[in-house]
């Protein structure tokens, strides 16, 4: 019989950085009871996404953070800048990258590479409340 089951997950970022956080998503799935389906993670923000990464290397996403510097940097140069300096290349940031995923569930356990980790990839500078919304359909 197919099931569904909502989760709203919220993370604290620390500014600029990816957040790993693929443990509490492991624990909830577990607690849903549904074996094999299909995970979608929504963040609910304009300003961070979503990715799957390296999750053994911490050098991989300080190279990830410089790239994005590099390629979106902060300045007055936006015509967007109440919210600060920062919002504006966190905005792009966020269309670069993704505000969801999808991720396949097999046996009550995400399918992912060995070396695979999702993180939670914060764009602005400052500390944010960041909401995750997880929706589990399967069996």
């Amino acid at each position: 019989m197919m099931k569904q089951s909502f989760h709203h997950l919220i993370l604290f970022s620390q500014g600029k950085s990816l957040l790993p956080f693929t443990q509490k998503i492991s624990e909830w799935i577990t607690s849903t009871s549904i074996q094999n389906g299909l995970l979608t993670l929504w963040c609910r923000h304009t300003s961070a996404s979503l990715t799957v990464q390296e999750n053994v290397d911490p050098t991989v996403r300080k190279d990830i953070l410089a790239f994005f510097d590099r390629i979106v940097p902060e300045g007055n140069h936006y015509a967007h800048s109440l919210e600060g300096l920062d919002d504006m290349p966190a905005h792009l940031c966020t269309m670069l990258t993704n505000t969801h995923l999808s991720i396949p569930i097999e046996n009550g356990k995400m399918v992912l590479g060995t070396w695979q980790g999702i993180y939670l990839f914060e764009h602005r500078r400052h500390s944010h409340e960041r909401e995750i919304v997880l929706h589990l359909m399967g069996e």
